[in-house]
């Protein structure tokens, strides 16, 4: 069993940055690849980010390319996504996620472990 619990949400303006956090605790952090989605009003929760066990491996969704990076701390038992360029098309909530197996991580399913999400809003 992990547990996971996010941070760092907010209310903050268009241009503007944020750094999530998601700490676990339970198990192993370094052999879960861990992932953020993100699920805004009347929409499906969507990937947003992903990144490998180690760290050495990291994946996109198209929309935050160049504006959001996915990193760990294995010491600390922490994943992070820093957003910068903040948009109001990113105002959500945004979850932390682990998989134990790197099946499919740009899907909810590839996902074993969820966190109770942060909201993020981002006003024009």
């Amino acid at each position: 069993q992990v547990q996971l619990v996010e941070s760092g949400g907010g209310l903050v303006q268009a241009g503007d940055s944020l750094r999530l956090s998601c700490a676990a605790s339970g198990r192993t952090f370094s052999n879960y690849h861990m992932g953020w989605f993100r699920q805004a009003p009347g929409k499906e929760r969507a990937f947003v980010a992903a990144i490998s066990g180690s760290g050495a491996s990291t994946y996109y969704t198209d929309s935050v390319k160049g504006r959001f990076t996915i990193s760990r701390d294995n010491a600390k038992n922490t994943v992070y996504l820093q957003m910068n360029s903040l948009k109001p098309e990113d105002t959500a909530v945004y979850y932390c996620a682990a998989a134990a197996r790197a099946l499919a991580v740009i899907m909810r399913s590839g996902y074993d472990y969820w966190g109770q999400g942060t909201q993020v809003t981002v006003s024009s």
